[in-house]
C-alpha cells in the first residue's frame, strides 16, 4: 500500500492516468466505427446483408480488375472511397463490367448477372470499404419538385461545354467523349455529378447543391422532350452539323445549277 501510495502522489502520476484514459477512450471509440461500418453502409443500400454478398459478387467479377481489396491496379482504379453511387451508375449504365479497356468505358446494356439487387449488394460492399457519396433517393431526383429555368442556367453554365445545350454530347480529347444524356435516368445523371465518371469533373454539394442539382435535372429531362417545328433537327448537335450540310447541300446545288446552265447553251447552239 505503501508504494502504491507513493505512485498515486508521483508528480507524472497524473499525467499516467490522463494518457491511459485517452487510450481506453480511444480504442473504446475505434471498435465501435469498425464494428458499425458495414451495418451503416448496409442501412443505406437496405439489407445487413448486402455487405456479406457483395463482397461475394466482387470477388467473383470484379476482384481481377480492380484487386483483391479493391484497392485498384495497373488496369483499374481503386474503389476505396467512391461510395455506393459510383457503383450504381457505373453497373446500371452497363459500363461496368467493362467489355475491353479503352479510353472510355461506354454506355451500353447490363451484363446478365447485373440487377438491382446484384448491384445494390456490390455498392454496399464499396460503401463499407470507406465511404462517398451514396445513392440519392426519390425526392432528391424528382424532375417535378426543380426548377427548370434555373436548371438550364446551371446546366449552360457548368455544362454545355461538354455536353451540348440539350445533352446531346460531344468530342473530348484523347479518344474521350461527353455522352449523351437522353439515355440518363434522373438517378444516374445526380450520380454523374456527384462522382464524376470518366472525364467528368465532380460538383459536390459545396459547388452546387442538391436543390440545384435536382433543376439541372428537371431541365434535361425536360428539354429531351422538346420538337423542332422550325425544320430537321440534325441531331441537334449544333453548328458544327448545321455547317456541313449547309456546305453540302449549297455545293451540291451550285454544281446542279452549273450542269442545268450549261446544258441550256449547248440546245440553243
Amino acid at each position: 500500500m505503501t508504494r502504491i501510495t507513493a505512485w498515486r502522489r508521483h508528480p507524472l502520476a497524473r499525467y499516467a492516468v490522463l494518457i491511459l484514459a485517452l487510450a481506453l477512450v480511444g480504442m473504446v471509440y475505434a471498435a465501435f466505427v469498425q464494428a458499425g461500418k458495414p451495418a451503416d453502409a448496409a442501412l443505406a443500400a437496405g439489407k445487413v446483408d448486402d455487405v456479406a454478398e457483395g463482397r461475394s459478387l466482387f470477388e467473383k467479377h470484379c476482384m481481377s480488375c480492380h484487386g483483391t481489396n479493391a484497392q485498384g491496379t495497373t488496369t483499374a482504379p481503386t474503389l476505396i472511397g467512391v461510395g455506393a453511387a459510383a457503383v450504381d451508375f457505373q453497373m446500371s449504365t452497363g459500363r461496368m463490367p467493362a467489355a475491353a479497356p479503352g479510353p472510355q468505358a461506354p454506355r451500353k446494356p447490363p451484363a446478365p448477372w447485373v440487377n438491382e439487387t446484384t448491384t445494390r449488394q456490390i455498392a454496399a460492399y464499396v460503401q463499407s470499404l470507406g465511404g462517398g457519396p451514396q445513392v440519392p433517393g426519390a425526392e432528391q431526383v424528382d424532375p417535378k419538385l426543380g426548377d427548370a429555368g434555373k436548371g438550364g442556367e446551371l446546366f449552360r453554365a457548368n455544362c454545355i461545354q461538354c455536353h451540348n445545350w440539350v445533352g446531346a454530347g460531344g468530342a473530348l480529347t484523347q479518344g474521350k467523349y461527353a455522352p449523351n444524356l437522353n439515355e440518363a435516368t434522373p438517378t444516374q445523371i445526380y450520380e454523374a455529378m456527384v462522382t464524376g465518371p470518366q472525364a467528368m469533373p465532380v460538383f459536390n454539394d459545396t459547388t452546387i447543391t442538391p436543390e440545384e442539382k435536382r433543376s439541372m435535372i428537371a431541365y434535361i429531362t425536360q428539354v429531351r422532350e422538346q420538337r423542332d417545328p422550325g425544320g430537321f433537327a440534325l441531331g441537334r448537335i449544333g453548328p458544327v452539323t448545321e455547317g456541313l450540310v449547309a456546305f453540302v447541300v449549297g455545293i451540291a446545288a451550285l454544281a446542279l445549277a452549273a450542269i442545268w446552265i450549261t446544258a441550256k447553251k449547248r440546245q440553243k447552239s
